[in-house]
């Protein structure tokens, strides 16, 4: 019989569900043996917390259970260093609840074929299993030491194998094995460095690398997690999604760090929670459609939630950097108000104003302007900001926007801050697989390309925006391909966006590596395709090449003068082939229609 649950997992930071580590699973509405998940059954699970907890020696905590529409999320905090227990635990506690609601609920037809049970277990088995299990994983010198780190004010992190005390170049590594005295540790040399989260549907990369370029002007060595990987000042030391509390702990690690700026994605903060404790400010961007499942997670005041979990990652007078153009965003974080200043950005400086508690930027007559309560920054003219294509890309304005605000908290002067506005963008390597452009012949015929991550409806429908309006009177194509996690009803959204601008020609490809995400090839563009041919784009105008930097070259080779591509990439190798396309064509002057170079043999 297949487990009653999916997602079973470690919660090794504060989280969407508490505050604290701890072990959470996903429970299907309906189970397989006909057993509904409804009040009593949860509180059974609940029962069987509590008996863990008293038999494991564990303190009391939290104790969370979330239903929703596809069944529910049971979470409960339990000890950092016996985590792995906790996950079979929280199993244990499920399965034996399911066994007994299906003991106590009675088969409607006497006709029917018997009901599976749900994994019988002999309940005093069990407990003294998980007691063995807890006692062979409890580390108790870890617990001190972490102890130790709190009543002196230094933060630590650790993991399955080292843990670190204080952060960047005043922090110290240790592996579990060989724990240190707590007599023996440095503690005046190991300190806290400045913080800053980054979270968001879209944008967040691009907000990462301001912030740490703006540090980086301000003096400081900053180290940032991102998607695209792991980066200490200005260095890649690591290529990859690293978006995650791997990233994070590896950049708080890093000897050379001064400052941090930690990307955090919705993966991250569901399947493990936050690193960082003492933040000075945590931004998100904004709210989008995508995802939607996973976890539970099903409307956008979920996805919020989720988002909004990164003010638990805030020092008590640290800063949350919010949209204030975002009406669900907004929403969610007006709880936080009592806990936290809340800094907002918007597309005018008055809205932003008017949602903020004293602190805001914004445009105001073509300038961006950052507002210190009654002392108003102006940091320049909007369109001479490169990232903004003139003024064209709203949500590269919005991006700017809030990494201004994020900055400003973390110290760095307004001159500083407008300093970078004004260069970030006009070198290619600044924000790699972000609105990067190029243009090909002349400028008034030429081909325009825009390549770029956007990778759910609201970052491709901003990106078309862009598009159309640098668009001359050339064709407009694309390729669109979308990761294998999301929905066929989420693909289809994307299709819609795509159609919605009227494209001559759309390459249907896939997502190559990790993103296809249990989907055979193709399945994905199939679906893509049929949603295009009910929005009335001919067949013939909807080519399939799964590959996404043979999609690239595809569309390359089509194009002509006049016409525009949009590139939405994302796999990490695939974008850079045809980042390298893109700057060779412009390199050796190729024109719209001549033949492309051949590609370099692997």
């Amino acid at each position: 019989m297949s487990a009653p649950f999916h997602d079973s997992r470690r919660l090794t930071g504060n989280n969407l569900y508490f505050d604290g580590p701890g072990a959470a699973l996903e429970v299907p509405f309906k189970q397989a043996s006909g057993v509904a998940v409804d009040a009593a059954m949860l509180q059974r699970w609940r029962d069987n917390i509590a008996r863990l907890r008293s038999t494991l020696g564990w303190a009391d905590g939290a104790v969370f259970a979330r239903e929703h529409r596809s069944g529910a999320s049971l979470a409960f905090a339990a000890p950092v260093d016996q985590l792995y227990t906790a996950a079979e635990a929280n199993e244990w506690a499920l399965y034996s609840a399911l066994r007994q609601h299906a003991d106590d609920t009675p088969v409607e037809d006497d006709n029917a074929p018997p009901r599976p049970h749900v994994a019988h277990f002999d309940v005093d088995e069990a407990l003294r299993q998980l007691h063995a299990l807890a006692q062979a994983e409890a580390k108790p010198a870890l617990i001190a030491l972490l102890e130790a780190a709190r009543s002196h004010g230094v933060p630590a992190h650790a993991d399955d194998d080292d843990v670190s005390i204080g952060e960047g170049q005043h922090a110290q590594v240790w592996p579990l094995p060989e724990l240190p005295e707590i007599h023996a540790v440095p503690w005046a040399a190991l300190h806290a460095i400045p913080k800053a989260v980054v979270t968001g549907s879209n944008g967040k990369t691009t907000s990462v690398r301001l912030l740490a370029a703006m540090l980086r002007a301000h003096g400081s060595t900053p180290g940032y997690s991102s998607t695209d990987g792991l980066m200490v000042d200005g260095e890649c030391i690591d290529a990859g999604d690293y978006s995650g509390p791997v990233g994070a702990r590896t950049v708080l690690r890093h000897p050379r760090v001064q400052a941090a700026v930690l990307e955090t994605a919705r993966g991250g903060l569901l399947r493990r929670g936050l690193v960082a404790r003492d933040a000075r400010v945590a931004l998100v961007t904004n709210v989008s459609a995508d995802h939607f499942g996973e976890y539970g997670i099903h409307t956008l005041d979920d996805i919020a939630a989720v988002k909004l979990t990164v003010a638990k990652s805030l020092a008590d007078d640290g800063v949350l950097v919010v949209n204030a153009d975002d009406a669900v965003l907004m929403r969610g974080a007006e709880a936080l108000r009592a806990s936290h200043r809340i800094a907002c950005f918007a597309m005018t400086l008055a809205t932003a104003r008017a949602a903020s508690d004293g602190l805001a930027c914004g445009v105001e007559d073509g300038r961006l302007l950052l507002a210190d309560g009654n002392a108003v920054h102006d940091l320049g003219d909007v369109a001479e900001m490169p990232l903004t294509l003139r003024g064209s890309a709203g949500y590269n304005i919005a991006n700017i926007a809030g990494a201004a605000l994020v900055a400003f908290v973390l110290g760095i002067a307004p001159t500083e801050i407008a300093g970078v506005l004004a260069q970030f963008g006009n070198d290619s390597r600044d924000n790699p697989g972000r609105l990067q452009q190029w243009r090909f012949g002349d400028d008034a015929h030429a081909l325009r390309v825009l390549l770029d991550y956007a990778h759910n409806p609201d970052g491709l429908r901003g990106l078309l925006q862009v598009a159309q309006g640098q668009r001359g009177h050339g064709r407009l194509a694309l390729i669109l391909g979308q990761a294998g996690n999301r929905g066929d009803e989420d693909i289809r959204a994307l299709a819609d966006v795509a159609a919605d601008a009227q494209p001559d020609r759309v390459w249907l490809k896939d997502i190559g590596g990790e993103y296809l995400r249990g989907r055979p090839p193709g399945e994905i563009a199939a679906i893509l395709f049929a949603a295009l041919r009910s929005r009335g784009i001919a067949a013939e105008a909807l080519p399939v090449c799964l590959d996404e930097a043979d999609a690239s070259r595809e569309a390359l080779a089509w194009a002509r003068a006049g016409d525009t591509l949009v590139l939405p990439v994302h796999e990490l190798s695939a974008r850079d082939a045809v980042v390298a396309l893109l700057e060779r064509l412009r390199s050796e002057g190729w024109q719209p229609g001549q033949r492309l170079p051949e590609p370099p043999e692997l």
